[in-house]
């Protein structure tokens, strides 16, 4: 077995021959009054949390992980991430950003970023020998970089590469404590025996733990129940066989995944997908196409996942590996390629945008499938989402998923309104050199439609494409900001350029204490699905202070 597992290392290390590694941001972390935070985002360098210290939680594709002492997280770029650490000590937490390159000869260039599908052989959890060596060589390597002899910080790039060296080494290991293995040791029973009859008290015994301890163990290690586990397994195997293009009756699908009842199977069905089975599966046999990547997140909301997306956009990528949909067809972002790829496909549907495709290239999808380009300009978001579920018939599914949605702003209005108060916000989405107001053909809309917060004056929220400097900025004055800053170098000096002027500093917001920041991706989509998903972030941002 451990010849079996050497070969199998021996070849995913093979990759590393052709790559290059360059530390790019280390943090280190420790003794803050507040949590330290990372904002719900789609990452787009290779990120490595290490827990010298503290307690906290990690969510990588909707998959929830406890963070624990001594260990190592690596996530990967186009993976979207969220997480969260707090009771820090003296030891701290580092937070490392950096980027894989790959040697690509035959394209002509030396060496190409890796943005998405890393290569990388360490993913996810990595439990360490020698959680002691790790944190003392990633205090060697902040001292290093900060250091302002170049030498030295060239010396920090070195250690850095003897990081990677002994976090590869020990991604090899798998054993941890005995209740770890036991845990694991069950997780991996319910995917194997997830058809059979499983209750509480036999994973316990199988586990070989007491019932009460092993439902504590369990629900601290994974975030939810071993019984709430071996339903949404069971839920994804249906989803699965349903998305497969067979036509297997509902009542065998539910038998092969363990249900015996099949009212209980199409309850806890719809509990977990949000639509009922029937539904599912009459969306998963239909192939609509989302010609342009605001299409994806209305397509969501109606719980249609796209039959094929833009390649370079985070969200299809997204979608194919949180449920594994091998048939998710990515586009080329060339049109005449395009347009063949989805010819071949034989959708049943085309969605596009009316201003991002041209009249004659609308005239010839057509010819493939019957296609709608959602008049964006003259509508807004909620009035897509209907137009979209008028064309394909969803109409019923786009106003429940809207009566879902304004409940929900509601509760959470309730929730922050007395955290704004009266306080006049004002969103920046700092690009490149450009301070860009965000109004309400934006992420604006859910906070000063949905929430009622109070915009700043002197601003035109229904005007798009809004820009002021620095000195309009200081007019302007707001109570209280929302940065969204972009993730590439001339956006990032802006944004520290910025911090560092007196005009800054004196800013009510500033001197307030109520700036807030948000990554770019995805809260920079005007779309229903990403609406959502920025009420519980709304919650998130200000649940301490409501």
């Amino acid at each position: 077995m451990v010849d079996v597992d050497n070969n199998f290392r021996q070849k995913e290390y093979a990759s590393l021959e052709g790559l290059c590694f360059k530390l790019r941001e280390m943090e280190h972390i420790k003794h803050q009054a507040n949590p330290w935070e990372l904002r719900l985002q789609f990452i787009e360098s290779h990120m490595i949390l290490v827990a010298a210290s503290g307690q906290g939680w990690l969510t990588i594709d909707g998959k929830f992980t406890e963070l624990r002492e001594g260990r190592v997280y690596v996530c990967m770029p186009g993976q979207l991430v969220e997480a969260e650490v707090n009771t820090l000590d003296e030891r701290g937490f580092y937070h490392i950003r950096f980027d894989v390159m790959e040697d690509d000869r035959p394209s002509g260039h030396s060496l190409q970023i890796i943005t998405r599908n890393s290569p990388f052989p360490a993913k996810g959890e990595v439990i360490v020998t020698s959680p002691v060596s790790i944190h003392a060589l990633c205090d060697k390597i902040c001292q290093n970089i900060q250091d302002e002899d170049h030498l030295r910080r060239f010396r920090g790039q070195i250690l850095f590469q003897e990081l990677l060296y002994t976090i590869l080494q020990d991604t090899q290991l798998i054993e941890g404590t005995d209740s770890e293995r036991e845990l694991s040791f069950v997780k991996d029973y319910i995917e194997q025996h997830y058809q059979q009859e499983l209750t509480i008290d036999h994973l316990a015994k199988v586990a070989g733990i007491s019932t009460r301890h092993f439902m504590r163990l369990f629900k601290k290690r994974y975030g939810y129940s071993a019984i709430d586990y071996l339903a949404v397994y069971r839920i994804e195997r249906a989803q699965q066989l349903m998305r497969s293009g067979g036509h297997h009756r509902l009542r065998d699908i539910a038998r092969h995944v363990g249900y015996h009842d099949d009212i209980y199977f199409r309850r806890k069905f719809k509990q977990i997908s949000g639509v009922p089975p029937a539904t599912f599966m009459k969306n998963s046999r239909e192939k609509v196409v989302a010609y342009d990547f605001p299409n994806i997140g209305q397509l969501i909301a109606l719980q249609m996942n796209p039959y094929a997306a833009p390649a370079d956009h985070p969200w299809t990528d997204y979608y194919r590996r949180k449920y594994q949909m091998d048939t998710l067809l990515p586009l080329s972002s060339n049109q005449s390629i395009k347009r063949e790829e989805i010819r071949q496909a034989k959708p049943d549907f085309i969605i596009g945008v009316d201003i991002l495709v041209p009249p004659k290239e609308q005239d010839l999808l057509r010819e493939i499938a019957p296609a709608y380009f959602l008049p964006w300009v003259d509508n807004d978001w909620r009035t897509h989402l209907r137009l979209i579920g008028e064309f394909l018939d969803k109409t019923v599914a786009a106003e429940m998923w809207l009566e879902k949605y304004d409940r929900r702003a509601l509760f959470v209005r309730e929730q922050v309104k007395n955290v704004f108060k009266e306080d006049r916000l004002l969103i920046l989405n700092i690009t490149g050199d450009r301070y860009n107001v965000l109004g309400k053909r934006s992420l604006g809309t859910v906070f000063y439609d949905d929430l009622q917060v109070v915009p700043v004056q002197r601003v035109d929220l229904l005007r798009t494409g809004q820009h002021i400097t620095p000195n309009e900025l200081a007019d302007i004055d707001p109570d209280r900001l929302l940065l969204i800053v972009d993730e590439d170098t001339q956006s990032q000096l802006s944004w520290r350029t910025l911090m560092n002027t007196t005009l800054w500093n004196d800013l009510k917001a500033v001197r307030g204490n109520k700036v807030d920041l948000l990554p770019s991706y995805p809260w920079v989509e005007y779309t229903a699905f990403t609406h959502e998903l920025l009420l519980d972030e709304v919650l998130k941002i200000w649940r301490d202070r409501a």
